[in-house]
């Protein structure tokens, strides 16, 4: 039953992130106050997953939108939704190919055609983060991150006689939806704590990615740029 809710939250928050995103570009300068920053998340995250063969980092962009609400003082909860988020990982192995039950791709003559292949994974991400700012404007957060996945695939990208080519082989039955672990981060508030913030932090998963094979866990370095909508305008109407 907790499970189905859990799905069933995921579900809405996906359904209504396009027109959140636009409802902050509209009325962010609104939602903003003392106690909220409403924003705009976006960056790229370099990602792994443990217990394969291949330790190669899947580079992705993200972008999503994000609530800083504060509690008391420089503490302050940062949560929000990575609409656009891929996890993965790059140069999956022969071994691994096996290991994942995954096609490998040959010539009329049985022959392995020359390429990669590529493990992607899309999820909404939702981070749930403790956060305390210094005065110097420097911030430190951590907590869990849950992700609900929605699409995945085995990508083999190769370039044949000067054509290049890309198929999908979609595996999303063999992959745990939910996605739950923690992660620890660092930024700094430009402009002496009045505008952009840039961030880096690292995440770790507890569940295995794949239903069938165990010690799969994702892991993901963020690199990510904050803007709040509408905050320096409310200010400067004050």
């Amino acid at each position: 039953m907790k499970k189905i809710l859990l799905i069933t939250a995921f579900i809405s928050i996906s359904f209504f992130s396009q027109s959140q995103i636009l409802i902050t570009l509209l009325f962010g300068d609104k939602l903003n106050s003392d106690g909220l920053e409403f924003g705009l998340e976006g960056g790229m995250n370099m990602s792994t997953i443990s217990g394969l063969e291949t330790n190669k980092y899947l580079n992705t962009f993200n972008l999503g939108f994000y609530f800083d609400i504060r509690i008391k003082n420089q503490w302050s909860v940062y949560t929000g939704v990575l609409v656009k988020s891929n996890l993965g990982v790059e140069k999956l192995t022969d071994n691994d190919m096996k290991r994942l039950s995954a096609k490998i791709y040959t010539d009329v003559n049985k022959t392995n055609l020359v390429g990669t292949y590529h493990q992607k994974l899309n999820y909404f991400l939702v981070p749930v983060f403790l956060k305390y700012k210094f005065k110097n404007h420097i911030y430190i957060e951590t907590g869990p991150q849950f992700g609900l996945m929605y699409k995945s695939w085995i990508e083999f990208n190769t370039n044949i006689d000067g054509y290049d080519g890309t198929l999908k082989e979609y595996n999303r039955d063999d992959i745990n939806k939910i996605e739950v672990g923690a992660a620890i981060g660092v930024g700094y508030k430009l402009l002496k704590g009045k505008g952009w913030t840039i961030g880096l932090k690292y995440y770790y998963g507890f569940v295995d990615v794949y239903k069938n094979i165990s010690n799969t866990k994702n892991s993901s370095l963020f690199i990510k740029l904050n803007i709040p909508v509408g905050a320096g305008k409310k200010k400067d109407e004050k």
